[in-house]
C-alpha cells in the first residue's frame, strides 16, 4: 500500500483560498471544490489567520469601509450627472 504524500500549501494560496470565503461568498464547501481540499482545512486555515490577527477576521472594518466608498461613488455619479447638465445647458444657450 502507497503513503499518500501530505500537500504543503504556501501561505498565499491559503490567503487567497481564504478570501474565496470571507471577500466573495463562497461557501467552504464550494471553495473546498474549486481548489481541490477539504472544506474542513479551509475553515481551519481562517480560523489560524483570524488567531494570527489577519485582516479577514475583521469584516467589521471592510464592511464600513466599504460602505464609505458607496456613499463616496454615489455622491461622485451625482456631482457628474449635474455637470453634464450644465454642460449641455451652456452648450444650447451658447449656440
Amino acid at each position: 500500500m502507497k503513503k499518500k504524500k501530505r500537500s504543503n500549501y504556501t501561505k498565499e494560496f491559503k490567503e487567497e483560498a481564504v478570501k474565496l470565503v470571507t471577500e466573495q461568498g463562497y461557501s467552504y464547501a464550494e471553495a473546498g471544490r474549486n481548489l481541490g481540499v477539504n472544506s474542513n482545512l479551509l475553515s481551519r486555515w481562517k480560523r489560524e489567520i483570524e488567531e494570527d490577527g489577519g485582516d479577514y477576521g475583521n469584516t467589521a472594518s471592510l464592511q464600513a469601509e466599504l460602505k464609505h466608498l458607496r456613499k463616496e461613488n454615489k455622491q461622485l455619479k451625482m456631482e457628474r450627472e449635474i455637470l453634464k447638465k450644465a454642460a449641455a445647458f451652456f452648450a444650447k444657450e451658447q449656440g
